[in-house]
């Protein structure tokens, strides 16, 4: 385990071989307190979680923040390592992170890409999940269910994922991936009024090397356009059958989040332990922690206590 000496609100930056990675993460808190993992989405970082953290470690959680897999500094060990983003690789990247870090249960809580990591966990591994914090709720999806089509006005909300299903798409947020983030911001958080330097401080974890390629391949292999890795086989096919989740949860949602996202009737059967939801009100949008720290914080605490 190493520290790299960035200039964050967290402090230096640590790093931990887990798995195929060099993970670059954050943490605070007391080590010995609860483990909390907090888990960004695209295209977001760590920043996300910039205030919920140290509202976390002053309530005696071991907080954790990592960068995923293409963001920041984390790093694939090896340069034959597929550029990978199917949601089993990356959620599988969670647990090699417990494992390295010496952490048997933790409470996950994320949104987006984070989100959805979290929900993996919490339905594959629940011994390794103490407790859920879901933005947007179940995340959990197959190549098959996103072959069906969806109504003309819910696929224009996905409009970026047919550009990167395109080289044309590919080239273009290599080239303009500051712009285009920037962009997906706005529209998935209308009523978030960011400056340019909190954009700035999350859009330099899109500079990692392997950034495009595993935001391409993420969306690329949901609809079925490119082939995941076989070792992931067994773990997608029992996601493909849309697991309950079972460990306490509690789901979020923005009353202005403008990204897709369910009503949180359609998903509220998948949770079958103790289950609360919960609408932030104020002009929330998508990217809930970084836009609600304190309701995102007091959910990760009151879920822990259920």
């Amino acid at each position: 385990m190493s520290e790299t000496d960035m200039s964050t609100p967290f402090g230096a930056l640590r790093h931990v071989d887990a798995g195929l990675l060099n993970v670059g993460y954050a943490e605070a808190g007391p080590a010995a307190g609860p483990p909390v993992i907090l888990l960004h989405g695209w295209p977001y970082d760590i920043h996300s979680f910039a205030d919920v953290t140290p509202l976390l470690a002053a309530a005696g959680y071991r907080v954790i923040v990592p960068f995923i897999r293409g963001y920041g500094t984390t790093r694939f060990l090896s340069d034959d390592t597929v550029r990978n983003g199917q949601q089993a690789a990356v959620a599988a990247d969670v647990i090699a992170l417990m494992e390295s870090l010496g952490i048997e249960k933790a409470v996950l809580a994320g949104f987006d890409w984070g989100a959805r990591s979290a929900d993996v966990v919490a339905a594959l591994w629940p011994d390794r999940c103490a407790a859920l914090v879901s933005v947007s709720g179940y995340l959990i999806g197959s190549q098959a269910a996103n072959e069906v089509p969806l109504p003309p006005q819910a696929e224009l909300s996905w409009w970026y994922q047919f550009y990167f299903a395109t080289e044309r798409g590919r080239a273009g947020y290599d080239k303009y991936r500051r712009d285009f983030s920037k962009l997906i911001w706005q529209l998935a958080s209308p009523e978030w009024k960011f400056d340019d330097g909190t954009f700035a401080r999350s859009a330099a974890a899109f500079d990692n090397p392997d950034h495009v390629a595993i935001v391409i391949h993420n969306y690329r292999w949901r609809l079925g356009l490119a082939a995941g890795e076989s070792q992931y086989d067994d773990l997608e096919r029992r996601l493909a059958a849309l697991p309950v989740i079972a460990v306490p949860a509690i789901t979020l949602e923005g009353d202005a989040n403008g990204a897709p996202h369910l009503d949180a009737g359609a998903y509220a059967g998948k949770f079958q332990g103790k289950y609360e939801h919960r609408v932030i009100k104020g002009g929330i949008g998508h990217n809930l922690p970084q836009e609600a720290p304190q309701a995102f914080a007091q959910a990760v605490i009151d879920v822990a206590g259920f």
